[in-house]
């Protein structure tokens, strides 16, 4: 198997975990829910007890949008930097979680807050990972005009991850179309990343999927509230839709075959 893993064993070592905002949100109306915290902090607990080395980038989309920011009015830089601190906010709620669980946390953070967060220091994130502590990255990549799909994509790069795992709230992989307004979506089992891209599809944004295309960064998108999708991941299942260089033809979950 993959990484020299036997039956049984986590197929991946090191995993880089992009949690959105909206995943935090969960399903209710507050912009942190406590039960969608609890829920992602176990999955990460449940994934660091199998002996893998966890990093996460956390999102700010439930709290702030810098591009709808924008769209307002106001100046596109101020309005990124202010999501940087969302991401902030989203990541020591998810700290406190994971430490009141009993997990070594560290967050990291691209923008200097030190009264709460250490600088993002590479070869000290990659130190905690060898450590067994999970690392949480925030503020993105510490730039305006560079999204967290970004920041994930770098980070992943920048730690050895062996796969970028892009956690969905609802959404089970990438469809050919949108499958909350088109009953007949069809998902994808397997994607390269220029289809992808020439697709046109709402994976992530286009320097993230460049930026893994060029350095053959496998990326997985999935539903993380789906129940036991995590796991499965690590056993080398087939979980969501997966992003690589392979040649492989497009395979669909219902069995049809892609174009």
């Amino acid at each position: 198997m993959e990484n020299g893993a036997v039956k049984g064993e986590p197929i991946y070592r090191r995993v880089l975990l992009k949690v959105s905002g909206e995943s935090l949100q969960g399903a209710g109306h507050d912009a942190i829910d406590t039960d969608a915290v609890s829920y992602i902090a176990d999955q990460i607990i449940d994934t660091h007890a199998r002996g893998v080395e966890v990093a996460v980038v956390v999102g700010g989309g439930n709290i702030w949008r810098g591009a709808s920011a924008e769209r307002r009015g106001m100046e596109r830089s101020t309005a990124d930097y202010a999501g940087m601190v969302a991401t902030l906010i989203n990541g020591l709620a998810l700290q406190d979680a994971l430490e009141r669980r009993g997990t070594v946390t560290r967050t990291q953070s691209a923008l200097p807050i030190q009264a709460v967060a250490e600088p993002y220091i590479r070869r000290r994130a990659i130190r905690h990972l060898e450590k067994g502590r999970v690392v949480l990255f925030c503020a993105g990549a510490g730039n305006p005009y560079m999204s967290t799909d970004t920041a994930s994509a770098l980070r992943a790069l920048e730690v050895g991850a062996e796969v970028l795992l892009m956690a969905k709230n609802g959404v089970d992989g990438v469809y050919d179309s949108d499958p909350r307004t088109n009953p007949e979506a069809v998902r994808f089992g397997n994607l390269e990343y220029l289809d992808a891209v020439n697709r046109r599809l709402e994976v992530m944004d286009s320097t993230a999927m460049t930026l893994c295309m060029d350095n053959q960064m496998p990326i997985i998108v999935f539903n993380i509230f789906e129940h036991g999708a995590m796991g499965r991941i690590l056993r080398g299942d087939a979980v969501g839709t997966t992003i690589s260089d392979g040649k492989q033809p497009y395979v669909t979950q219902n069995g049809k075959g892609g174009d």
